[in-house]
């Protein structure tokens, strides 16, 4: 584990606490220090619980302390519900006494320090220290706490509980900086019937993060699967060890993470900076490390319940069952848009369905029409099939209302229990209309059961993105910067020195030639005896192009010798004030893919690495992929094949295979090199990055450093 990700087993105390102390204990469970002592008598929690509260002398008919050094015991934790002015004294007292953790409901924090006088933040800032100097761990300030269904631990003040019950146990976790948005997901799921056993939120996160509450979740056996409400990290690289701790015990992470606004398009002065926004770095963190993102609450809940299969196929082929031709079309569709594919069957198999079945369409999906109903053993041996012969890793069965019937049903469920039995690990779905009772009868065959056929393929979808996940051979270590690598640059420089720095780095760069006279560009263009490109060289001009300042397809030296004159009168009445220290001439290079890579530092998570395609794809569709740096040649050759432009570097139309282990080679050391010089760059243009046919590498033909002001 990461040393940046804290001991998951010190949440222990706050999750399976064998006795609670709660300051600021009410006598009426209906206010905020009333209602989790209520809440722990109604759920049979088998600890001690002390009420503190000086002013009585029992509490809910339990006997009250007046402060926590009257207590007979440390307690294990401490809830405050108290106005904030007192919570660091009892944070202080609670340490003394020996308390393993607290949840502090009480706001009035960093979250209050609008009007600039940082008192709340000061505060916040105490409890933060108090916690790393006793090691108790402390959630909140500001947070609607936590609950571990199991024991009955109900450390909260959530009243979602008044109306509906309390969760059912089950191994859904969610963690969520925002207390009533937790509360919002919880209660959702209860009301579906889904069981969630532990809840946590973290408020305004002096200490517990949701990075510790992942890492505590994954180390549980009984968790399936992690739902996380993320607004902010304040600790990315603890975030990125949790993260990558959950995905090594396989316990798929689910999150929410809001805040999609664009951050850093005024950096105008770098295509990768103003590309490389807050919120696709987000992206690209959870998508290395096997979390999934996802926009919406039902989407949220809709994942976790079929994580709770445990069942992550590696393969993204669908078989499809269907009584509908219109479901069959609805599902191949959605599962197509989702990523997955629809396969036909096996020639042999389909002629032998259709001897079967002679009216049903048996390619993929398979249409046995709700005539197959009259005989249920035709059901069976279709699905059988599929599953025996289809190859497929996930079955989808699209039966709308037919189970409701009660007559219909008693005869389908044994004729799908059945076609079940003899693949006990394939994972399958009822995509049906039925009753709640119904239901859970299907789901104890092993089924998972969805109403509406787009959220279930998207469900399954997302079984195959952490099956791939969790499939990843260990990632590869980084590159070593070679012994001669040089410093990013602390001041402006010119291309020519930008490449210099590159191909210290290990980057290929194109060869060129600066020339001060007209005289000296024709030598050039005669010495590299082909079509040359002639460019400005300064430090001052980031842009070439704006100023008239390159040109191209110089066929001969007398081309070249001209092109310098009337580029040097161009840029200067353009530029006058600017630095010009010559030209560059370079050869060429026509049998390449033009792409981008670049280097911008986001505040959270530093160095980050961006490749695109160049040209339309990176200036208008924004096809680009980022990665934290650094990183190996395997998550390099991942990013090449994320961008929607690759099959251009795969061979398309008949075009030859671009040299992408030489891409890929180029993007890892562009992060190593990223990663050694954070604090003096703001970002980096390695624009374009000429891709040649395979074996015969890449050359980056332009490169720009914007240091850090």
């Amino acid at each position: 584990m990461s040393d940046a990700l804290l001991d998951p087993a010190s949440l222990e105390g706050l999750l399976r606490p064998r006795s609670v102390a709660i300051v600021g204990a009410s006598n009426d469970p209906t206010r905020i220090g009333g209602r989790p002592l209520r809440y722990y008598r109604e759920n049979g929690f088998t600890g001690a619980v002390y009420p503190i509260n000086p002013n009585r002398d029992e509490i809910q008919g339990l006997k009250a302390y007046p402060n926590l050094s009257a207590l007979p015991e440390a307690p294990d934790l401490v809830l405050v519900a108290i106005p904030a002015a007192g919570v660091v004294a009892t944070a202080e007292e609670a340490a003394a006494k020996g308390a393993r953790a607290m949840v502090i409901f009480s706001s009035g924090f960093a979250e209050m320090d609008e009007d600039g006088t940082d008192a709340g933040q000061a505060m916040q800032r105490r409890l933060g220290e108090i916690a790393r100097e006793s090691g108790m761990r402390i959630a909140g300030p500001n947070c609607l706490g936590v609950f571990n269904a199991t024991i009955g631990h109900y450390c909260t003040f959530t009243a979602s509980f008044d109306h509906g019950g309390f969760p059912h146990t089950g191994g859904i976790a969610i963690v969520s900086q925002s207390g009533a948005y937790g509360s919002h997901m919880a209660t959702l799921a209860r009301e579906k019937g889904l069981g969630t056993t532990y809840w946590m939120t973290t408020g305004n996160e002096c200490d517990v993060q949701v990075a510790d509450c992942i890492a505590f979740l994954a180390d549980q056996p009984d968790v399936d699967v992690i739902g996380c409400y993320i607004e902010g990290v304040a600790d990315a690289a603890r975030l990125v060890a949790a993260l990558e701790y959950a995905q090594a015990r396989r316990k798929p992470v689910v999150v929410m993470k809001v805040g999609r606004s664009p951050v850093g398009a005024e950096a105008a002065q770098s295509h990768t900076a103003s590309l490389a926004g807050a919120d696709q770095v987000y992206d690209s963190i959870f998508r290395r490390y096997g979390a999934l993102r996802i926009d919406t609450t039902e989407e949220m809940l809709d994942v976790a319940y079929a994580c709770t299969r445990r069942t992550f196929p590696t393969g993204r082929k669908l078989g499809i069952v269907t009584i509908s031709g219109g479901g069959g079309v609805v599902l191949a569709d959605a599962a197509i848009a989702a990523g997955l594919e629809v396969p036909a069957m096996p020639a042999d198999a389909q002629r032998r369905l259709k001897e079967m079945l002679p009216f049903a369409a048996v390619r993929n999906p398979v249409d046995i029409t709700a005539q197959a109903f009259n005989d249920m053993s035709l059901v069976t041996k279709n699905v059988e099939t599929m599953l025996a012969e289809g190859g497929y890793d996930l079955i989808v069965n699209f039966f709308t209302s037919i189970p409701r019937s009660k007559v219909m049903n008693a005869r389908l469920r044994p004729a799908m229990q059945e076609a079940a039995r003899r693949f006990p690990g394939r994972l399958q779905v009822m995509c049906m209309i039925s009753t709640p009772e119904m239901t859970r009868e299907y789901e104890s065959d092993g089924y998972l059961v969805f109403e509406d056929p787009s959220r279930a393929v998207k469900a399954l979808a997302a079984l195959c993105w952490y099956g791939e996940a969790f499939a990843r051979p260990p990632r590869l270590a980084p590159p070593d910067l070679p012994a001669g690598a040089l410093p990013a640059p602390a001041g402006p420089v010119d291309e020519r020195e930008a490449k210099r720095i590159l191909a210290a780095a290990g980057i290929p760069v194109v060869e060129d030639r600066l020339v001060r006279t007209a005289e000296e560009a024709g030598a050039a263009a005669a010495q590299f005896g082909g079509p040359v490109v002639l460019k400005v060289s300064s430090p001052d001009i980031l842009h070439k192009t704006e100023v008239g300042g390159v040109v191209v397809g110089l066929a001969s030296p007398a081309d070249a010798a001209a092109a310098f004159t009337a580029m040097m009168d161009r840029v200067k009445a353009a530029r006058p004030a600017a630095r010009i220290e010559g030209a560059l001439v370079s050869p060429m290079i026509g049998d390449g893919v033009e792409c981008i890579m670049g280097i911008s530092v986001d505040p959270a998570f530093g160095p980050v690495v961006l490749f695109g395609l160049g040209g339309i794809f990176v200036e208008v569709l924004k096809d680009v992929t980022l990665r934290v740096a650094p990183f190996g040649v395997d998550d390099a050759a991942r990013m090449i094949r994320e961008v929607k432009g690759f099959p251009l570097l795969d061979g398309a139309r008949g075009k030859p295979k671009a040299d992408v282990d030489a891409l890929a080679d180029a993007l890892a050391r562009l992060s190593v090199f990223a990663a050694a010089n954070a604090g003096r760059i703001d970002s980096v243009d390695v624009n374009p990055i000429l891709v040649r046919p395979a074996g015969q590498g890449v050359v980056a033909v332009d490169a720009l450093f914007v240091p850090r002001t």
